[in-house]
This record gives structure tokens, sequence and C-alpha cells, in this order.
């Protein structure tokens, strides 16, 4: 009789079984392709891009 409980026991105590989601899997894939097409836009437009200086702004108040 108490291989029977403890056997109930095991099973209770056992965590559960979690199922992968297919959302999850759709969700990452849309992740990496969003990545991917981010670092082929840098490798494209990354050389001819240029910065120029921008002019220090002028202060509110010029006389004081």
């Amino acid at each position: 009789m108490a291989d029977t409980t403890i056997e109930k026991a095991r099973v209770l105590l056992a965590p559960p079984v979690r199922r992968a989601s297919a959302w999850a899997t759709l969700a990452a894939a849309a992740l990496a392709a969003t990545a991917a097409v981010m670092m082929a836009g840098v490798m494209v437009l990354g050389p001819g891009v240029r910065f120029e200086e921008t002019v220090a702004a002028q202060p509110a108040f010029p006389n004081g």
C-alpha cells in the first residue's frame, strides 16, 4: 500500500510538461528576419553614409 501512495505522490510532484508554442517559434523567426534585414541595410548603406558636423547652437540670450 505504501508503494502506491509514493507513486501517486511522484506523479503529483512531477513538473508539468510544457509544449512548444507555434507562436513563440513564429515570433523568433520574425525577430531573426528583422535583424537580418537591418544588418544587411547597415552593410549596404554603411560605407556611403556621412554625418556632417552641425553648427553650434546660438545662445538664447546673446547679450547676457
